[in-house]
């Protein structure tokens, strides 16, 4: 039987953790290619840097919008999870090719890698 407080803390994790993919994916919807720096990105650069920007805030405000019945949401949790870790495994790919990002992205493959599929496990126990 998972308690009221595990609960309670798995929730404030998940906004925790949603701090990420929103304010990562709405600075890259509204800057573009310039949230890294880059001022003159051709248009097709900025146009897919905005799109993918996109649907990082998209999953950001999904997991946000679960909050109040996570325990309930097995099946998106799971999905949304996979999408995460796909993604954080191109970036994983683009370090060996390239090395090493910045302190950014090395987060972010930290959080689609490890953080994410921990709060899917984590949620996965309290739905049982």
């Amino acid at each position: 039987m998972v308690s009221r407080t595990e609960y309670r803390l798995f929730q404030i994790a998940v906004g925790i953790a949603g701090i990420v993919p929103v304010g990562a994916g709405l600075a890259g919807v509204l800057l573009g290619p310039g949230m890294l720096g880059v001022s003159d990105a051709p248009a097709g650069l900025d146009s897919h840097v905005r799109y993918l920007s996109g649907l990082l805030l998209g999953i950001g405000l999904i997991f946000w919008a679960m909050i109040p019945t996570i325990n309930r949401r097995k099946t998106i949790v799971r999905t949304l999870t996979l999408v995460v870790f796909v993604g954080g495994l191109g970036r994983l790919f683009g370090f060996f090719e390239h090395g090493l990002p910045d302190a950014g992205n090395t987060l972010a493959i930290v959080m689609e890698l490890v953080v994410t599929p921990l709060l899917c496990v984590w949620q996965a126990r309290l739905a049982e």
